[in-house]
């Protein structure tokens, strides 16, 4: 009898839940916040479908780092004496592997012709990168070291390939939260918008109903990527990885002539690297990591940049419309930030609220993709000025 109660007493001292107790009064009470705040990022991907695809393998990977004496977190700066599973799976990320192959599937599913039909879409996705820089000039205001501000600042482009892609980069501590926070407000763009473009837009302007757009000739669709590849590499090498693979993921496409690996960079591939990403940075969100003073004023930060984006891309709508004498529909501009499709749709759901015959998401898919290519931009202009 003894001996079996020894053994009960033996498994409990060797398990997690001993580990915390143990250790509740300093690691353990970490541990356990962030295994509830991993709980939320699964409330918001399953109940509420908030960016799922990406936030559900974050939760996980967060989980299992989380988990004590699993062995399964990521440590920084070191290797581990048993290195696990997601110390390996990290190695796309510290290498700068997942976000460009992130790039390529997304090219591989967007269709520019939106914004080859409306060129001056382009200006509303860069006028939304407003967020970046002035988050950025903030950051550095506060005393946050130029690197670290750099990261922070991308937030505002509300792409997380992008942030994750200049965090690893810039400040590869600031990982974990950065791509909680961009991945965050991705999912929460239907939430966060709406109060800002309804504030600096007029009910006139949101009923505002826009012409048919021309239609885009497959020349146009194969020579863009090509165009775009070159000139935006010549001046801003820095920003080649991530615009280079979505160009060429485009090109695929828009060629017709390598189907197969078209489908397999829209399907497989993206769906390998996204699981892949999303749970080797969960894994980085360890407690000792996640929860520091700092990350409370990166999340606020990082919010006030992706406000600041939708608000520039609004604004410069609302400049459009004056010099168009009304025919271009506001609302547009805040899907100049690069969570596509959802900002597009958010357009689109506002402007039906406004005129039921209003149809402005082909409209809002000129500046959303302008704006995959805007966020790309930048970070090459910040990984350049921190270098």
């Amino acid at each position: 009898m003894s001996s079996f109660l020894d053994a009960i007493v033996g498994l409990y001292e060797e398990s997690g839940i001993a580990d915390i107790i143990n250790n509740f009064s300093t690691t353990g009470w970490q541990n356990l916040l962030m295994i509830l705040l991993s709980f939320v990022l699964f409330y918001l991907a399953i109940k509420k479908g908030f960016e799922p695809l990406l936030l559900l393998p974050i939760a996980f990977g967060m989980l299992l780092a989380n988990l004590p004496l699993a062995g399964l977190e990521i440590i920084k700066g070191m290797t581990p004496e048993e290195p696990g599973l997601t110390y390996y799976l990290y190695k796309g990320v510290e290498y700068g592997i997942y976000p460009p192959l992130i790039f390529l599937g997304i090219g591989a599913m967007t269709d520019f012709g939106p914004l080859l039909a409306n060129p001056k879409s382009l200006l509303l996705g860069a006028a939304a990168q407003l967020g970046i820089f002035t988050t950025f000039i903030g950051a550095r205001a506060l005393g946050i070291p130029l690197n670290e501000a750099a990261a922070i600042g991308i937030i505002g482009g509300a792409d997380g390939p992008t942030a994750i892609y200049v965090a690893k980069t810039l400040a590869p501590d600031l990982v974990p939260v950065i791509a909680v926070a961009a991945y965050s407000y991705m999912a929460l763009v239907p939430v966060i918008q709406p109060p800002i473009m309804k504030l600096l837009t007029t009910k006139k302007e949101r009923a505002i109903k826009m012409e048919n757009l021309r239609p885009v000739s497959k020349k146009e669709k194969i020579i863009f990527p090509i165009a775009v590849t070159v000139i935006i590499s010549l001046f801003l090498p820095d920003a080649t990885p991530l615009v280079g693979m979505l160009m060429l993921g485009n090109l695929m496409k828009e060629s017709g002539v390598v189907e197969r690996i078209t489908k397999a960079a829209q399907n497989e591939l993206m769906n390998i690297i996204t699981i892949l990403l999303g749970v080797s940075v969960g894994a980085t969100a360890t407690g000792t990591v996640f929860l520091q003073g700092k990350t409370i004023l990166i999340i606020i930060l990082g919010l006030l940049a992706f406000c600041f984006g939708t608000a520039g891309g609004v604004l410069f709508g609302k400049l459009m419309c004056w010099a168009t004498k009304g025919k271009v529909n506001p609302l547009i501009g805040s899907a100049g930030v690069s969570a596509v499709p959802m900002a597009a749709r958010v357009s689109q759901k506002m402007g039906q609220e406004e005129n039921p015959d209003n149809f402005l998401l082909m409209h809002a898919m000129g500046p959303n993709v302008a704006g995959v290519i805007g966020s790309a931009v930048a970070a090459g202009i910040l990984l350049t000025l921190c270098k």
